[in-house]
């Protein structure tokens, strides 16, 4: 007698009926595909796992007996069967008796039936085979100790709280989750991965994707045809100028929520740009406080507020919505090369160009929270927040990029061959790029798991502060500007640009790419003009001079 034999619980009057068809001879070549890669038995298979799992049983079970091909294998129907039936012995010889199963499945898989077994002892009032069990076969497995323990306390507190014995529903409940879970546990052939056919689609479907340089639409992909997205999906025409500055535009960002522009300038204004449904972008405020030219902005994450500086500037804040200054930050000797807001759009840090100022953290009434100066902290080119708040990133010394965790004050520091002009931050916090004056673009993880930076080229920059962004559908495109008047696109998968614009006459300082609309992207040039480009299939708007 084995060691489980006992007066088997009422749970098994209807046992499952296990399906064995006599195989029908498989008709044709045993494998299909113009590369013959893909065995017509195993296809059929995952087809009917397919059919089950989305519902349709009878055309399931049809195709079953139509191709002699079981869902499950025998093994498993065996396993099943023993299961349903309480018939634990032949559970635990089912198990052991499988070939080219690895010790610690093997293990795993016995450990949660013994698991099982043990509960309806118990519940039959038999304490004393459950214990044997448990000293004897469970102790014995090759399985995290910790397990054993929990198993051993969790079967005593059982007993304190349980007055009565699990009905047969719950015990047929309980052997069908055993099921399930050796499922998970046991490999192929023995089971099928769960929704397996639809694993295989969705990760062809996503390797598609993935190899499309313009894929720029969230919409859902069709299977009746192979995915492919023209350049008509990324901005590639002009379809506005903007010619309100006086002087050549430094920089550009859209707001966060897409709905709005901001542009500065060497004529010392920074200018806020509504960008309405029709995406005709129109003039909503100037902001003239500046005695210096303005060459960077910043937006609050909630877009109720604008961050304005500039290399010989004070920084100033102000209210989007009715366009006055509300704040002037330092004293009037106190220089801010970059800004940026933390997530909660209540603190902010900026970096200066003299290095006896560093960076400084403050509240939007002027508080100093904190302050990173000294001997440590050369002047600042460029900083910027994670999206997450998590990570502060700066450029000091030309060559040097600082990431410095808030929370942890844990800090790494990245050397660069060549000086570093700008910096920026994907919007899902991972990856941060910079522009060097060698004419590349790195693209960096935050994390710090690469050894080496993915680089982009192509580009034109050696004299001038040149910014790039990134953009569209989940980040996946670099813009950039260029000396030589034109805008660059970069798949981020591709080192060589998959577009270059044209229509700027002068050095192209800065782009953005609107978040909310990845179709939309705009550039400040030295030519004193912004351009909004757009897909070619956009309306274009003639140039014109808004006042």
């Amino acid at each position: 007698m084995g060691i489980f034999d006992y007066k088997r619980l009422e749970s098994s009057s209807n046992p499952q009926r296990i399906l064995r068809q006599t195989p029908l001879p498989m008709e044709g070549s045993p494998r299909l595909g113009p590369k013959g890669l893909i065995k017509k038995h195993e296809f059929v298979r995952i087809l009917i796992q397919c059919l089950y799992s989305i519902g349709y049983e009878k055309s399931a079970s049809c195709l079953e007996l139509e191709s002699g091909i079981s869902c499950k294998s025998d093994d498993f129907q065996l396993l099943e069967s023993q299961i349903s039936s309480g018939n634990w012995d032949g559970c635990v010889d089912t198990l052991n008796a499988i070939k080219d199963l690895r010790d610690d499945t093997r293990a795993a898989a016995l450990f949660l039936v013994f698991k099982q077994c043990l509960l309806e002892y118990l519940s039959c009032g038999d304490d004393k085979l459950a214990l044997a069990i448990l000293q004897k076969e469970v102790s014995a497995l090759q399985v995290d100790r910790d397990k054993v323990h929990n198993l051993a306390w969790s079967i005593l507190s059982w007993k304190e709280v349980e007055q009565s014995k699990i009905d047969d529903n719950a015990v047929r409940e309980l052997r069908k989750k055993l099921l399930q879970e050796l499922e998970k546990w046991l490999p192929s052939p023995i089971t099928l991965p769960e929704r397996r056919l639809e694993h295989l689609v969705e990760t062809a479907v996503l390797s598609q994707i993935d190899s499309c340089m313009y894929h720029n639409l969230s919409d859902e992909v069709s299977l009746y045809a192979d995915h492919s997205c023209s350049r008509d999906q990324i901005p590639t025409e002009t379809v506005q100028i903007l010619t309100e500055h006086k002087n050549e535009v430094w920089f550009v960002q859209f707001s966060n929520n897409g709905e709005y522009l901001a542009s500065s300038s060497s004529d010392c204004t920074a200018i806020i740009w509504k960008v309405p449904e029709d995406g005709r972008v129109t003039l909503k405020h100037t902001l003239r406080s500046h005695h210096n030219p303005v060459s960077f902005v910043a937006w609050s994450p909630d877009d109720s507020k604008l961050l304005t500086c500039g290399n010989v500037e004070v920084l100033k804040l102000w209210d989007v919505e009715t366009g006055t200054c509300k704040h002037t930050f330092g004293d009037p000797g106190f220089i801010v090369s970059s800004c940026a807001w933390f997530p909660d759009s209540k603190r902010l840090v900026c970096g200066s160009s003299d290095p006896e100022k560093g960076i400084y953290m403050w509240d939007c009434d002027g508080n100093e929270l904190k302050a990173w100066r000294g001997m440590r902290m050369p002047k600042i080119l460029d900083l910027a927040v994670t999206p997450d708040g998590q990570n502060l990133i700066s450029i000091f010394s030309d060559k040097e990029i600082r990431i410095l965790n808030v929370g942890t004050n844990a800090e790494r520091v990245i050397s660069e061959d060549h000086s570093i002009t700008s910096l920026s931050i994907s919007g899902d916090s991972k990856f941060f790029i910079v522009n060097l004056n060698s004419q590349e673009i790195h693209m960096w993880d935050v994390a710090g798991e690469w050894e080496k930076p993915l680089k982009y080229m192509g580009h034109k920059q050696s004299k001038y502060v040149i910014r790039s962004c990134f953009g569209g559908l989940n980040s996946t495109f670099i813009a950039s500007g260029s000396e030589n008047a034109q805008v660059y696109i970069w798949n981020r998968r591709n080192s060589r640009p998959i577009e270059v614009l044209c229509g700027h006459s002068m050095t192209v300082n800065c782009v953005s790419w609107n978040h909310r609309r990845p179709q939309m992207l705009a550039s400040a040039s030295d030519d004193h003009s912004i351009r909004i480009w757009g897909s070619s299939l956009s309306n274009k708007i003639q140039p014109q001079k808004l006042s």
